[in-house]
């Protein structure tokens, strides 16, 4: 049993913010709005194009790292033994990332860009043009360019805690620049700005699944959707959640994890049989070519001449969210990576859930842009009733509507728990101090006041928008809000990255026995 103790410099000033931005938002709810409108806005103004860059860069490392002669590092050094089959390490990776967002925009996001793209491209809506930048740009957000920021996260992370055998702790990833201060003030501010950036993301997806589950409740039983009903479906997730992450990461999470991502297989190929089949291989296979041809255009689109505000909405958005989680989703794909090599590391946590997400929009998104082509009405929905009601107008066009409903309402809330389930575990992880710095599992009392105080961040924001935004929109704000921050240190981190990997033969102490190092890192003041 390891013992473990509150880390107070970090546990402390982040409760303090926290619950102060809970209070603000409970009483003062139209400030706590127009202040998230003015730091996003700014964000894109002045750093939209550095967003956009930033995820095209994190990918070209990834790559790199998997095909050079680094690929070969193994994680924990050469005796290291892997703790989770593949099957479980794939399960845990896929769900615990993006699941609940692509359950969310499997159907609103193809839809939305095939009959509303930027009016600045002059694309006509409802075209094969449209069709082609809307899965163009749905790959792009949705596929390898987002889990490459996860997965150069998690690699910097692993060789520092397992390779380099620094602390638990996301500053650790940046010895290389600082040396002993990163076990100092500068490491607490580092690990208290990440932890503020994932609890704005957490709350972010809470509020995106809430939505969802709370529309597919009202349209199959008649439950009103409205703040009541967010409070309720909250309120329940965090006792799921808070549950699954009290029973540690070989039980919960990939209990969770490995129910969840059968599901996914299972929805995939129901949708695939009874859906067009002929037109979704078609439509995906040119848009797979669309995509490979024009990745660079399409993720470095800024319109600043035109003034477009597509990409603070869609892009900015994405690439703020996925940053946000990335340091601290970095500690947790960390702990499930020891015994593999770095190109087994990419390939799992980038390539293989990258090339899922193309199947799943290939998949779901053809189908639907198919109904839309045929009459079906999904974007008509969509604007009536917002995005959350997409997955289930789309439903109402296959066999079983009622069930396969259901089944997608458990889905989202099962992600949701995977998702919530392994950032708790790495937020409470972040604030304690252990004697084991391989894996840290945080007392169960840490875990319940991290569930709760994200979990209230999720409704304060939802709440908040009142009717000046919707509450997806309301979502978007405070994930740019999180990532933004952490756009800066990722970048500073993938140098650290680069840095540690490369020279690795100064830095990994575990395969070079480099005893006197690990010494200095450990007694640093």
């Amino acid at each position: 049993m390891t013992h473990s103790k509150v880390r107070w410099s970090v546990f402390v000033p982040m409760s303090i913010i926290l619950i102060l931005a809970i209070i603000v938002g409970v009483i003062a709810p139209e400030s706590f709005y127009e202040a998230e409108n003015t730091i996003v806005q700014f964000a894109f103004e002045r750093f939209g194009w550095l967003f956009q860059l930033a995820s095209v860069v994190f990918l070209v490392i990834c790559l790199y790292l998997m095909v050079s002669k680094y690929g070969k590092i193994k994680i924990g050094g050469p005796e290291a033994k892997p703790e989770l089959s593949t099957w479980n390490w794939f399960a845990i990776t896929l769900t615990a990332g993006i699941a609940t967002g692509i359950l969310f925009w499997g159907i609103a996001e193809p839809i939305t860009h095939f009959m509303s793209p930027p009016e600045e491209l002059g694309l006509t809506a409802g075209s094969e043009a449209a069709a082609m930048f809307s899965m163009t740009q749905t790959f792009i957000h949705w596929t390898y360019s987002p889990y490459a920021i996860y997965g150069l996260a998690g690699v910097g992370m692993a060789f520092a805690v397992y390779n380099a055998k620094l602390p638990y702790q996301v500053s650790s990833i940046l010895y290389p620049l600082l040396g002993k201060r990163m076990n100092g003030a500068v490491g607490a501010v580092i690990d208290n700005i990440c932890l503020f950036a994932m609890a704005g993301g957490v709350a972010a997806v809470l509020g995106v699944g809430t939505m969802q589950i709370a529309t597919g409740l009202q349209i199959i039983a008649g439950i009103p959707n409205g703040k009541v009903a967010w409070i309720i479906i909250v309120s329940m997730i965090v006792a799921t959640y808070i549950i699954s992450s009290y029973s540690g990461l070989h039980k919960g999470i990939r209990w969770l994890s490995d129910i969840n991502s059968k599901i996914f297989i299972g929805m995939v190929i129901f949708i695939f049989i009874f859906g067009p089949i002929s037109f979704v291989l078609s439509l995906g296979t040119q848009s797979i070519g669309h995509y490979l041809d024009n990745f660079f255009e399409r993720s470095l689109y800024l319109s600043p001449i035109d003034g477009s505000e597509w990409p603070r909405w869609w892009p900015i958005y994405y690439w703020a969210i996925w940053l946000a989680y990335a340091p601290l989703m970095g500690m947790f794909l960390a702990r499930i990576s020891k015994g593999r090599t770095i190109k087994q590391f990419m390939l799992m946590n980038v390539v293989m859930p990258g090339t899922a997400g193309v199947v799943w929009f290939s998949v779901f998104g053809g189908a639907a842009i198919n109904l839309q082509l045929n009459g079906a009405g999904i974007w008509e929905s969509i604007q009536k009733n917002g995005m959350e009601v997409s997955v289930f107008s789309f439903l109402e066009h296959y066999p079983l509507t009622t069930v396969t409903s259901l089944i997608f309402i458990f889905t989202v809330f099962i992600s949701i728990v995977t998702m919530a389930d392994s950032m708790t575990s790495t937020v409470s992880s972040l604030t304690i101090h252990s004697s084991n710095y391989d894996m840290v599992e945080a007392p169960g009392r840490i875990k319940i006041y991290w569930g709760i105080v994200m979990s209230s961040m999720a409704i304060i924001n939802l709440l908040s928008a009142g009717g000046k935004i919707s509450g997806i929109d309301a979502t978007k704000q405070i994930a740019t809000i999180a990532g933004f921050p952490i756009l800066f240190f990722m970048l500073v981190f993938a140098y650290a990255t680069l840095k540690m990997i490369i020279q690795h033969e100064t830095y990994d102490v575990v395969s070079l026995s480099n005893k006197a190092n690990r010494e200095e890192i450990y007694n640093a003041d």
